[in-house]
Formats: C-alpha cells, structure tokens, sequence
C-alpha cells in the first residue's frame, strides 16, 4: 500500500508542477502591446554590439548600428510556392512575413496548412539587412521582377531577387533561394561596389516574434516557447523571452561557430552561418512588446568595382530530429526532453525503430510500453510481492485495529511488530518505483515533444495521439468520443488496482486512496491520447503482474493469517 501511495504522490506531485508552470506562463506574459501599423509589426531594431566577447571567439563584426524609425510599412508581396513552401515576401524590407508549410497541417483546422511565420494572428517574420550608410536594410523599399514565383517541375531550386535603389554607386540584390524537398531557405546579399570608396558592410539576419504560444496547445501542459542561441563553446542555451525583456539572459554575443533561433512546440526558425566566420549574436526586446533574435556578419572589405556576398540559411520548418542533427551542430538539442534527455533520447530511437517496424506510433507506444515493462520487471515483482504480503497480513492489522482503536501510539507499535514478525517492510516496495520513475518521466517528455506523434493516427476515430479528450486553448474544445475513451478505462484500472491492494487502517487515508484515481482520470482528459494510451498500457501490464504475483503467494500460504 506504501508502494501505491509514492506512485499517486509522485504522479500528483508532477502534475502540479505542470499546472504550475502553465499558470506562470499564462499570468505573467511579457509586458507591452504588439503594435501594428497597415497590417505590419512594430520595428524592432538591430542592437549595438555588446563589449563582452566569448572566451577564444573571433571578433565579430562592430559596425554602427541603425537606430529604430517606426512601424514597418506595406509594399507588394512576391508568393514563392514550392513542394514543402508557400511563402509571402513583402517588398517593403524584403521581409518573410508569412511561410506556410504544405505538409504539415494546422493545430485546430485540419483542413488547412500549418502557418509558421505570420502577422495576422500574431507577429512572427523573419528579416535581414545590411548596416552602414545608405545600405538597405529592413526599412528599405525593394523592387521584385515577379509577384508570383513557383518551383518548377524536376527544378531543384527556385530563386527571388529584389533589387534596391543604388545610393552612391553601391548596388545590393537581396537574394531568397528556396529548395525543392528541404526547410531550408538561403538568404542572401550580393553588393556591388561602383562608386569610388571602399566600403565595409555588415549584414544582420534576425527572427521577429511576439510571446504568443502557438494554438492549438493546450495550457495544462507546458511547452517551450521562446530563443536559444547555441556554440561549440557554450553549448545548447535557451532565452527565455521574460530574461530577454529583464536583461537576464545571459548568452555568447560574440562567436566564431553555432546558430540563434526562435522556438515552439514542435516548430522552429533559425539562422545557420555556415563554416568558422566570426559573428555576433544579440537577443532584445522591444518597446512594442515584440522580440528579436539575431546574428551579424561582416560582408567584408569592398573595394571600387568589387563585388561581395554574403548568405545565411534559414531553417523554418518541423523539429525532426535526424534530419535536424544533419543541418548544424546541436540542432537536434532543439527537440526539448528536458533534465532527462539522456534517458528520453535512447527511448525515441527505440520507439521510432518500433514506429518504422509496425507503421502506426500508437501500436509502437503499446509495445514500447511493453518492453519497459519486461525490462523492470524484477524490480516492479518486488514491489508487487510486498503489497502482496500486506495484503496477506491485512486481517491481522485489522484486529490491531479493533484492539488499540484510537490509540495510534500503540496501533503504530503492534503494526511494526508485526512486520518484524513476518518479515514485511512497509517500505520495501518503493525503491523499485522510484527507479523506475525517471524512464516514465522521460518517456513522458518523449510523447510530448515529438512532432513525429503530432497529427499520427492510432484506431478508430483517434487520429491524433497528441490530441487531448478536452483542451482549453481557445476555449474549451471537445475531442471526438473515442478521445474519452481511453482516459476512462485509464482511470478504470486505476481504480481497480485499489481493490488489488489492501486498506489503509487509517479510514481518512481509504476514503483518499478511492478518490485519487478518479481525480486523476479527469486529469488525463487534458493529456494527449499518446500519454493516456502508455498509462493505460502500463496499467494494464500492472494489474496483471500483480494478480499473478498476490495469486501465486495466496495459494502458496492459503491459511496464512487465521
């Protein structure tokens, strides 16, 4: 009975850490309006190089920085489409200012595609610029030879070019090239040199968002939205958005290798430098209440009748993990199994073994759940056996019982001595468990981050398993009935695991111990039906380990306690 009780108190204490942390994130949002001005964002400016430098980094580039001039403005939008890509360019700024993705669908609208980077419903675009006297930057007016651009049938490759207006001899091409098959986007600037300076550009790319978590995600369970930058040197580091709008996020400014980018659930954009050129990175927050992460380049020194370019891809797409760790170093760290990643990372390769074995995740989330279970059984046998010697004892303590009545200093004697006597440890059955519980809490993260189980069918009408039964995000938001389904005979065999276990003597404890599963299967109508499907697996395994185990001991000692 010890043994359930330290499973019900971990389960609990884990799931108001969740409620905890959705309730920070929802009642302390970053300060500010988002401010838009003829459907555009409010402009957030490229920040001044800070004096700091990363241990052994190169030095980055240190031009003047141009100070912020308002609200972006209009211009006319180039719609580039391709297999995986269809993209809005605007001319004012040479913006992305909207990419959806055609092979992934919409957290609410099944019906429609997923649309990452936007400014309708929230702020998230994505920029680029050069930094020095009359260069274009994100405030410029291009000019683009075609407002519709299309990748051709057997083309690799697509490419849009906007040109800006030349200021003293200085011709830039902003250069957007799109691949056929691949989230990646090259984004560039090829700079001309026909007046009679040398000239020494820098070039800055940046990702513009607001704080909004994306839709479709439900608030009991916390996800990650929000900057990371990563280096060789200092590794994998998220920025939280309220550290950024405090100034307590403390990362690398100044670096030869690594990325920045902006994170959400099972999504990302980032900016991948290629090779050891020296760069800086910089994360702000601006006073309309939207962020900026970003990296500067230098595009080197241009002599009269040069010529210079410099480009950066942009990886705007889903957090698949190996294709992710084939792009850059510590991409793949982007997929978020938190403080057991060690653990979570072994157990989806396994289950995608399994997924690409059986072609359906929930059957691989069944035999998974199944394979854990076999690799702990002794462990989860002794704890079995030790409810099941409580059980046996259970007369015994209910004549203590009915003997001491409220007297629990001598109840609490005659129970250890009886323990002594039949060599029970009350406790003997926990240790077991807790081993265990940094596997399923890892594997918990696992069904959670992965967008491999976004929108993947199990049977019947579950068509998501990483569809909740009810979800508060706009509202509340009602799953088909087969979503029901499995949180009820989760919390069915919760119950009826009660019944396997003998009763506390203490009737205040009893009466919490047949409540608790019923609290929790309402509970699990807010998780999605991954998690709800490996609970019910485990339970199932449970019950019948269990059984097996108090059967076998029963018949062993049939007139024990008489």
């Amino acid at each position: 009975m010890e043994n359930q009780r330290l499973i019900l108190f971990i389960v609990f204490a884990f799931s108001v850490f969740m409620l905890y942390e959705a309730w920070q994130r929802d009642s302390h949002p970053a300060s500010g309006p988002v401010a838009t001005v003829a459907g555009g964002p409010a402009d957030v400016a490229v920040p001044r190089p800070a004096e700091s430098v990363t241990p052994g980094a190169a030095q980055a580039p240190s031009g003047a920085r141009p100070a912020p001039t308002g609200a972006l403005q209009n211009g006319d939008t180039v719609r580039v489409e391709t297999d995986v890509y269809v993209a809005d360019i605007n001319t004012a700024g040479g913006d992305l200012r909207r990419l959806e993705l055609r092979e992934h669908r919409d957290s609410l609208d099944r019906e429609k595609n997923f649309v990452l980077l936007e400014q309708a419903d929230h702020v998230y675009i994505a920029q680029a610029g050069l930094i020095g006297a009359g260069l274009p930057n994100h405030h410029t007016k291009f000019t683009a030879t075609a407002n519709a651009v299309k990748l051709e049938d057997g083309a690799p490759s697509v490419t849009v070019r906007l040109a800006a207006l030349e200021v003293d001899g200085i011709k830039v091409t902003k250069v957007y090239t799109f691949y056929r098959g691949r989230y990646e986007i090259d984004v560039g600037f090829e700079v001309e040199n026909k007046g009679t300076k040398a000239i020494t550009p820098d070039a800055y790319f940046q990702l513009v968002r607001d704080n909004h978590s994306p839709g479709g995600d439900s608030k009991m369970l916390p996800t990650y939205t929000g900057m990371a930058v990563y280096t060789e040197h200092e590794k994998f580091i998220k920025l939280p958005f309220a550290d950024v709008e405090k100034g307590k996020a403390n990362y690398p400014k100044k670096a030869s290798d690594g990325w920045i980018a902006m994170l959400q659930h099972y999504f990302l954009t980032a900016w991948l430098p290629k090779g050891n050129v020296a760069r800086e990175y910089f994360a702000q927050h601006g006073d309309n209440g939207l962020y900026s992460a970003g990296v500067i380049l230098s595009v080197g020194n241009i002599e009269p009748g040069a010529q210079a370019a410099v480009t950066v891809p942009l990886y705007a797409g889903p957090q698949e993990q190996d294709k992710l760790a084939a792009l850059a170093p510590g991409l793949d760290l982007t997929v978020d199994y938190g403080w057991l990643t060690i653990i979570a990372k072994p157990l989806f390769v396994y289950l995608q073994w399994l997924y690409h074995w059986v072609g359906n995740w929930g059957v691989a989330i069944i035999l998974l759940t199944v394979s854990l279970k076999m690799v702990f059984y002794p462990l989860s046998a002794t704890s079995y056996r030790s409810m099941a010697r409580m059980r046996l004892v259970a007369p015994k303590m209910q004549r203590l019982k009915e003997q001491y009545g409220d007297d629990r200093q001598k109840m609490s004697q005659a129970m250890m001595e009886l323990y002594r006597t039949e060599k029970i440890n009350p406790l003997g059955g926990c240790l077991p468990v807790v081993v265990q519980i940094p596997v399923f809490i890892a594997l918990y993260w696992v069904l959670l981050a992965s967008i491999e189980l976004r929108h993947a069918p199990f049977m019947l009408t579950i068509d998501d398993l990483s569809m909740a039964s009810v979800s508060t995000t706009n509202g509340w938001i009602f799953a088909p009935f087969a979503y029901f389904v499995l949180p009820v005979l989760m919390g069915a065999t919760m119950i009826f695991q009660t019944y396997l276990n003998p009763e506390p003597p203490d009737p205040v404890q009893a009466k919490v111990m047949k409540i608790m599963p019923i609290a929790f299967s309402i509970m699990f109508f807010f998780f999605p039906a991954g998690l709800v499907l490996y609970w019910l697996v485990n339970n199932v395994l449970s019950i019948a380990q269990q059984w097996q185990i108090t059967r076998a001991m029963e018949n062993a000692k049939p007139a024990h306690g008489k």
